[in-house]
C-alpha cells in the first residue's frame, strides 16, 4: 500500500507541468488557428496575432515552478498531500490555458474586423491568466507547508 501512494505522490509532483503543458498545447493551437486565419485578412499586424497565440503557452512556466517546489522526497507522511495538491493545480492550469486559448481567438476574429479595440479585446484573456496565477499561488503556498518525508 505504501507504494502505491507514494506512486501517487510522484505522479502529484510531475501533473502541473505535464498538464499545464497540455493546456498549452490545446490553447496555443486554438488561438494560433485564429491567428493564421486573420494573416489571410488583414494588411497588418501579424506580429501582433502571433504573439497571442502564445499566452497559453505561460501554464506551463507555472506547471515546471510548481514540480520544482514539490520535488522531494516522498513517503506516506507527504504523498497525499504532493498528489492532491500537483494534480488538482494541474487541472486548474491545463483547463485555464484551454480557456485562455479560446479567449485569444476571440481576440484575434474581432480585432482583425475591429483594430482599434485589439487591446481591450485581451481583457478575458488576461482575466484568464490571473486565475491561472492564483492556482500557481496557492500551490507554492501549500507545497512549502507539506511534510518533510519522515516527518
Amino acid at each position: 500500500m505504501e507504494a502505491i501512494i507514494v506512486m501517487l505522490g510522484w505522479v502529484g509532483v510531475f501533473a502541473p507541468v505535464a498538464l499545464g503543458a497540455i493546456g498549452s498545447v490545446v490553447g496555443c493551437t486554438r488561438a494560433g488557428q485564429a491567428a493564421i486565419g486573420a494573416l489571410l485578412e488583414t494588411e497588418s499586424g501579424h506580429g501582433r496575432y502571433i504573439g497571442i497565440s502564445a499566452m497559453p503557452s505561460s501554464q506551463t512556466i507555472y506547471g515546471i515552478v510548481v514540480m520544482l517546489s514539490l520535488n522531494r522526497p516522498l513517503d506516506q507522511s507527504n504523498a497525499p498531500g504532493i498528489f492532491a495538491i500537483g494534480s488538482l493545480v494541474g487541472l486548474a492550469l491545463m483547463l485555464s490555458a484551454f480557456g485562455q486559448g479560446q479567449a485569444c481567438a476571440a481576440a484575434i476574429n474581432v480585432s482583425k474586423n475591429k483594430p482599434e479595440i485589439f487591446g481591450l479585446s485581451l481583457a478575458p484573456a488576461a482575466v484568464v491568466e490571473g486565475f491561472a496565477v492564483f492556482a500557481f499561488v496557492f500551490a507554492l503556498v501549500l507545497a512549502g507547508s507539506l511534510p518533510a518525508a519522515g516527518g
